[in-house]
């Protein structure tokens, strides 16, 4: 027998909603929310800096919500060695990115986290 229908299966249910009134960033897998637009601090644009991860490009905020973090090491990234912790979709459990653990040379980075574009989706009033 297969899985109940659709209709059937109970709401998924997150640890943070963010207010249906700003625009936010969600996981393109599973819609949980991840941020709000105002903790976005870069994205690619012609004056600021971009940000690359793993799979392709990503944006720096400040703060994040429904989100796990693994272990804090040392990964050799495009602009040098750093101590970053990969962070995850807690619904889902896709990796995400990461979060900077400790940063000497770059101070503004740390406790800041990179969620790369392929997996985020913009939600509610982006028009």
């Amino acid at each position: 027998m297969g899985p109940p229908p659709r209709h059937h299966l109970p709401p998924r249910t997150f640890r943070s909603y963010l207010p249906h009134s700003h625009r936010t960033y969600s996981c393109i897998h599973c819609r949980a929310h991840l941020a709000q637009h105002e903790e976005l601090i870069s994205k690619v644009s012609p004056v600021s800096p971009s940000f690359q991860g793993s799979h392709g490009r990503a944006y720096l905020f400040n703060s994040v919500v429904n989100v796990g973090c693994g272990p804090a090491e040392q990964r050799l990234l495009l602009t040098g060695l750093h101590s970053v912790a990969d962070i995850f979709c807690q619904s889902c459990k896709t990796t995400l990115g990461w979060k900077y653990a400790f940063e000497s040379s770059q101070k503004y980075k740390e406790g800041k986290f990179i969620i790369e574009m392929s997996h985020m989706v913009k939600e509610n009033g982006w028009d």
